[in-house]
């Protein structure tokens, strides 16, 4: 018996400790050649402001370049915040990517905000705007379906486009994602998860995106040679989103073996060692068993990893296992068939 979705990737453009933030984008264009390579289904960017350890701040920029140095492999955005946008740009940007690559194109939306009053400032967003995102998403379709919301005012080239809609949302945003009729980004291999899951799939309503619901988990996933060799791998990220919460400042990478020397602080350790537990690593088999084990219970339509880590060739080496064991979108299923 088997389980079967797509696999796909989400890249945030991760800077390292020493490497200037340019050597990060150009990384995310080439992972994204090896990714469709290995036939990935998508390949997403991020979107992030002022945060040291990312480089990727203009999503639809970056999207283009990874449009233009792949040939088959689905590129998108996980996700462009709308709330930081006006949806006639958003709408603008995006009929541009898919009139240049298209069938290629996905538009992947959030509702979050810059994580400091400075970065909100910057952006001339308040922080309560993500209480509009709803609102944001119907104007949005008006400009893509030829209604235009300001009368005389068209989203060219948009108009008429139809590029696919994703949401990106925990488990109160699954009801906008199911309102809008778009497909639901839920992040995480936990019981919060396939809550969100169960939420949206009971409120979906059929829209001109989707006609049915579509679900998409997103999280870290790495495979290694050795359960610790996997582990390994999410040492640097962990450490970035310990120090983030005790330092105020979400830092460029550290190789995993510095991390592992550093002299933490008791509060500093415990958020470490939380930022390493919710994830799948081990194993082929390892893997293979607790991926398809969570995508059968939740009834995902597809798995975006997520992995980002400062060794390079360890991490490309973990997606090409990944790869390898999901074959052509499938994974044996536990248990008894």
């Amino acid at each position: 018996m088997e389980v079967t979705f797509q696999l796909s990737v989400l890249d945030r453009s991760r800077t390292r400790q020493g490497r200037p933030p340019g050597e990060a984008l150009r990384e995310t264009v080439r992972f994204a050649q090896e990714a469709e390579a290995l036939g990935y289904h998508r390949f997403w960017v991020s979107e992030h402001h002022s945060v040291p350890g990312v480089a990727g701040s203009a999503p639809t920029v970056l999207a283009a370049a990874v449009a233009a140095a792949t040939s088959r492999i689905r590129v998108g955005t996980g996700g462009v915040m709308l709330p930081n946008h006006r949806p006639l740009v958003v709408a603008e940007q995006f009929g541009v990517l898919e009139s240049l690559f298209p069938g290629r194109i996905d538009m992947g939306l959030g509702r979050s905000v810059g994580f400091t009053g400075g970065i909100r400032q910057a952006l001339g967003v308040p922080k309560d705007a993500m209480g509009g995102f709803g609102a944001q998403l119907r104007e949005l379709a008006g400009w893509f379906g030829g209604v235009p919301p300001v009368p005389g005012v068209h989203a060219l080239p948009a108009e008429g486009l139809l590029p696919p809609l994703f949401v990106l949302a925990n488990a109160s945003g699954a009801d906008v994602a199911a309102e809008a009729g778009a497909a639901l980004v839920v992040g995480g291999f936990s019981e919060s998860a396939a809550a969100a899951v169960e939420r949206y799939r009971a409120g979906f309503r059929a829209s001109v995106w989707w006609e049915k619901p579509y679900v998409v988990v997103a999280g870290n996933v790495a495979v290694g040679e050795t359960r610790e060799a996997a582990r390994r791998l999410l040492v640097p990220e962990a450490w970035a989103v310990a120090h983030s919460r005790t330092h105020g400042v979400f830092p460029a990478l550290r190789p995993a073996e510095e991390v592992e020397r550093l002299d933490m602080s008791e509060r500093e350790r415990g958020f470490y060692e939380g930022a390493l537990r919710g994830h799948v690593y081990g194993t082929e088999g390892e893997v293979a068993a607790a991926l398809g084990s969570f995508v059968r219970s939740v009834g995902a339509d597809e798995v975006l990893v997520t992995t980002g880590s400062y060794d390079r060739d360890a991490l490309v080496d973990s997606y090409r296992r990944l790869a390898a064991v999901v074959g052509r979108g499938s994974l044996p299923r536990p248990g008894p068939s």
